[in-house]
């Protein structure tokens, strides 16, 4: 029988939270790529970042499901046996069907720019997930559940060609290097985090992210990357990537930021031969920006808009900073993120906002009781 949170979510809202992320590598998390060149150990880096995205269930009328979402005005509300699985808001619609829940408002609040290539939609998922897994699913799903549940919700509902590393940063926070290995079907990823908690305290002073101002698609230009991948044409640079990001990977283990920074130009230079329109106008000029000041920098996700991210040596990140600021300060919406390194880990820890119930307002005060 389908579940109505109304009465539940009338006594106590829910919220959940997922932190965003940074990425180098990224392409190889795609299955059509990873899984035939299993045997070459393919892997992604990414840095889990401290712009959360919220996912905050209401009560709502028995029977249907609405969904807003902070860029995406106005939300939408439908009957529990027509949810459509399509965009803008397919994908949470889906989640809502998994768990056969409704009489709920879902509200998506977001930290990053709408659009912003920070892996923002995979981040709600995950939230949303945690948050519906504990009051319509009835226990807490462990970290592994929730990634297995939200990649292939979503690689489902995108028609196939969707990565996975979005929502394992958004699951287990943190900076990893993960290896994917689809033909194992216990253990279809390794996670190996790079960094403790001082560690991270360390990169947060070497990491600059920016917004361009521009927003991105990815879909159109991650087929292209694999098509070309597929057919042979790319192949050997898409390779030769991999290598890089093995000893990028290396080099934040061991806080060797100057390395790091060189294997990120090194990456990049790959990309632009291999991922030309990832490399907007503005990007491809913040990216030289980067590399003329000593730091390395990529764009996000798939680019094509978005955002993008440094890192270097502290006194070399902070100059970088003053000339993205300029570059930036003409452009509508165009910013530097203030951000750090995300260290909660669904694994090891629980921060309040994870998933917290919260009483309806009522006066001045809104309590915070954890589930």
């Amino acid at each position: 029988m389908p579940k109505s949170l109304r009465n539940l979510l009338t006594r106590h809202q829910v919220m959940a939270s997922a932190p965003c992320r940074i990425d180098a590598g990224g392409t190889w998390d795609i299955k059509a790529m990873a899984l035939p060149f299993e045997r070459l150990r393919p892997i992604t880096v990414n840095i889990a970042l401290d712009l959360r995205t919220s996912v905050v269930l209401s009560p709502y009328k028995d029977g249907w499901v609405k969904i807003s979402s902070d860029g995406f005005l106005p939300g939408e509300s439908f009957s529990k046996d027509q949810l459509p699985l399509t965009p803008p808001f397919g994908l949470f619609f889906a989640a809502a069907s998994y768990f056969d829940a409704h009489g709920m408002a879902i509200e998506i609040r977001s930290q990053s720019p709408v659009k912003s290539a920070l892996g923002g939609s995979s981040t709600a998922l995950v939230a949303l997930i945690k948050a519906l897994s504990k009051v319509a699913g009835g226990k807490k799903m462990s970290a592994k559940k929730i990634l297995h549940l939200a990649y292939h919700l979503e690689d489902g509902i995108s028609g196939g060609n969707c990565g996975i590393q979005d929502h394992a940063a958004a699951v287990y926070g943190g900076v990893s290097q993960w290896e994917w290995r689809y033909g194992q079907r216990t253990a279809p990823f390794e996670r190996m985090a790079l960094l403790d908690r001082e560690g991270q305290k360390e990169l947060s002073k070497r990491l600059l992210v920016a917004y361009s101002g521009k927003s991105h698609v990815s879909s159109t230009t991650n087929r292209k990357w694999i098509e070309g991948f597929l057919s042979g044409r790319t192949r050997s640079g898409w390779l030769k990537v991999n290598e890089i990001v093995y000893n990028l990977a290396r080099a934040i283990k061991e806080l060797d930021w100057g390395r790091a920074a060189g294997f990120l130009q090194d990456e990049m230079a790959l990309r632009r031969e291999l991922t030309p329109e990832a490399l907007i106008p503005i990007i491809e000029k913040m990216v030289s920006q980067a590399e003329h000041a000593g730091c390395g920098s990529r764009f996000a996700g798939a680019g094509a808009g978005g955002s993008l991210w440094a890192i270097g040596e502290t006194g070399d990140i902070q100059r970088l900073k003053r000339v993205w600021e300029k570059t930036l300060s003409p452009v509508k919406e165009g910013r530097i993120l203030d951000c750090e390194v995300d260290s909660w880990s669904q694994v090891k820890d629980t921060r309040p906002e994870d998933v917290a119930l919260r009483k309806p307002h009522r006066g001045a005060g809104t309590s915070l009781y954890m589930i």
